[in-house]
């Protein structure tokens, strides 16, 4: 290992035994298992075998080789599956790989779940010491970081309450505070910083980028936001299906990951996204329609956008906030919609409900945008239910807009009508010098 390299990957696998049920049922309980048992001292020796569940063995990480060099920030973005949390389980020492090697230089702070690390019956400031004990810290190190500690997770009022009555967004605040002040050679967070509201989020990108630039130190980010990634990362590894697909400029690694993760026709379900939240709520479906409640995945510029989408509320929830984000293809925010802004108030809601939400008239440039729908609380703090990347549609020129004009992406992103009128005005004569 060079002097400046702090990670070095080489052909890291990570394989796992999948076990099968011969037999289709949901689930088995005691007094099912107790009857297998019995039933096997009567059933001939031939039949007993096919009983027995079949294991598979799959590969969650294979060949992946890399490494980071110290005071980089790198991005690791990928699909649900791709092997991005597994990855940053092994570099945190959290479980071992089955194959190649892992060699790491500092030492390493992790934010891979809310909660990691922390004792639930011990109070915010016991946990703070227990924390920075884990990493190495002396005492009098943490006792130096605490007040900046609690200032930026905010916690002050509940510093000396036991963390199990903490929401998920305190946990979260004092968990990356914890692990960005203590002075960590090498920093690696997992997505969990969407459970924290959108201000607090900019806070974390912020003392990331501080901490990277200015005082050297290594960050490994995941992340489904490709806004965070392109504005805090200089290079992107790509993971698909347990591999490095691509290793290298953002630009380029956030176009390919786009291209396989954003679904170009009209769906109706939603399996197999990347979604963040509490579980409270699950956004069930998109659709993206006409005025005619046609499915549609190209709108012409100025046409209006109809947007439905489907939620259960597992338990009663009093007005929830419902809307989606709006953004461009390279993770840049368009709009946020929202319900409140139409001053909608639903009061109790549970179980299944469907909202339509409408643009009057698309002010876009010609290019591919996302749609990613959300459900939070009635303060709008609390993310029960984002799925990231839900669905794409195209907007296109039009007889609405401009039709045949000179209009490209390059232009911008949000187009504003404007008329002009052009008066020539005759320069005056220049007097000749005597």
């Amino acid at each position: 290992m060079s002097s400046r390299t702090v990670i070095s990957v080489e052909n890291l696998g990570k394989s796992y035994c999948l076990s099968h049920q011969a037999e289709l049922r949901r689930y088995n309980a005691l007094r099912d298992v107790i009857a297998d048992k019995f039933r096997e001292l009567f059933r001939p020796r031939s039949r007993q075998s096919h009983r027995f569940s079949s294991t598979e063995e799959f590969w969650a990480l294979k060949n992946v080789s890399f490494e980071v060099r110290q005071g980089e920030v790198i991005g690791i973005i990928g699909r649900n599956g791709a092997g991005k949390s597994t990855l940053l389980k092994i570099l945190s020492r959290i479980t071992e790989p089955s194959e190649g090697r892992v060699r790491i230089k500092g030492r390493v702070a992790s934010l891979l779940e809310v909660g990691t690390g922390f004792h639930p019956e011990l109070t915010g400031r016991e946990n703070i010491y227990l924390n920075g004990t884990i990493l190495g810290m002396s005492r009098a190190e943490i006792k130096k970081k605490f007040d900046e500690i609690v200032a930026f997770a905010e916690v002050e009022k509940f510093l000396d309450t036991p963390v199990k009555h903490y929401s998920s967004g305190m946990f979260v605040r004092l968990a990356f505070a914890v692990a960005a002040h203590l002075e960590p050679e090498i920093l690696i967070v997992d997505e969990v910083l969407a459970v924290g509201d959108a201000e607090f989020q900019k806070k974390c990108l912020g003392k990331m980028r501080d901490v990277s630039t200015k005082e050297g130190r290594t960050i490994l980010f995941v992340s489904h936001n490709m806004g965070a990634i392109q504005s805090l990362c200089g290079r992107v590894i790509l993971l698909s299906k347990g591999r490095v697909g691509f290793e290298g400029e953002v630009k380029d690694a956030v176009s390919r990951y786009l291209q396989t993760q954003i679904p170009q026709v009209h769906v109706d379900t939603l399996e197999g996204v990347a979604r963040q939240g509490t579980g409270e709520a699950q956004i069930k479906s998109i659709r993206l329609m006409d005025d005619a409640s046609n499915p549609c995945t190209h709108f012409r510029m100025g046409e209006p956008l109809n947007v439905v989408v489907r939620v259960h509320f597992f338990s009663q929830v009093r007005n929830p906030l419902l809307g989606f984000n709006l953004m461009t293809d390279t993770g840049i925010m368009v709009a946020d919609c929202r319900s409140s802004h139409s001053n909608v108030k639903l009061g109790l809601i549970t179980g299944d409900l469907e909202y339509h939400m409408r643009i009057e008239a698309l002010m876009l440039y010609p290019k591919t945008y996302v749609i990613e729908p959300w459900v939070t609380d009635e303060a709008g703090f609390s993310v029960f239910d984002w799925v990231h990347d839900a669905m794409a549609f195209v907007v296109t020129t039009g007889s609405n807009f401009l039709s045949g004009a000179n209009i490209n992406a390059n232009q911008g992103i949000s187009f504003i009508a404007t008329s002009c009128a052009i008066q020539i005005i005759k320069p005056h004569a220049l007097k000749s010098e005597e």
